[in-house]
């Protein structure tokens, strides 16, 4: 069917590679316990968003460059460590305090937790995904596997195969997004707890982009 072989054991793989927690995971936790359901949500669309992306360069043959220039490979490497360490940075100095958020009602604060800025979440979670080259070259060595050489189009085979590893991952990361936004629901109902979830965020990100920027292999 469309080129593709053992479509039934390309999903249970992609199943099974979504379940295992890696940076994006990381990520989408990190933002649905700190500020709630609606971060994580956007968080997940923002991911899977930028899992089209890769798809789509692996497709046109883009995301050969990365596998083949050491150069390219560093300079994308270093672009999505620094954006998640900037991510991190900012949450860790940003001006909220203990004292503002304990003076803060409780009405306050939960018009505050609604006032989530979904394209700017939404955003971050493209470039996170985006600018993590292992993902790239993951899908280079991974979905080939799975597509007969010989069809003719190979390109339809390839956005096939992403789609359904984004649809996967979407389901499982969505699932992730509203329990850790549930089980943090009552710790983010106090405004000092929520000034320290975000803070811990701040240095989850930061330990996101040094271990992608130290980090070697095929893992993501």
């Amino acid at each position: 069917m469309f080129g593709i072989e053992n479509y039934l054991g390309f999903i249970a793989a992609a199943i099974l590679l979504n379940l295992t927690p890696g940076s994006d995971t990381m990520y989408i936790i990190t933002r649905s316990v700190s500020q709630g359901q609606k971060a994580g949500f956007y968080s997940v669309l923002g991911v899977t968003s930028g899992a089209l992306i890769h798809t789509l360069l692996a497709a046109l043959g883009l995301s050969v460059l990365l596998a083949n220039s050491p150069i390219a490979f560093m300079i994308v490497k270093y672009i999505g460590a620094s954006y998640l360490c900037y991510l991190g940075f900012k949450m860790l100095t940003s001006k909220n305090s203990n004292s503002i958020a304990n003076s803060l009602s409780k009405d306050q604060h939960i018009a505050s937790q609604k006032d989530v800025d979904s394209w700017q979440i939404y955003k971050q979670g493209v470039l996170t995904n985006v600018f993590n080259p292992k993902v790239a070259l993951f899908f280079l060595a991974f979905f080939p596997q799975f597509i007969d050489a010989s069809y003719a189009y190979g390109m339809l085979s390839f956005l096939i195969l992403g789609l359904t590893f984004a649809v996967t991952g979407f389901i499982w990361c969505l699932c992730l997004a509203l329990l850790a936004s549930k089980f943090s629901e009552k710790l983010r109902r106090n405004p000092a707890i929520e000034v320290i979830l975000n803070k811990i965020s701040g240095v989850v990100f930061i330990g996101l982009g040094i271990r992608l920027l130290t980090e070697k292999g095929w893992r993501i």
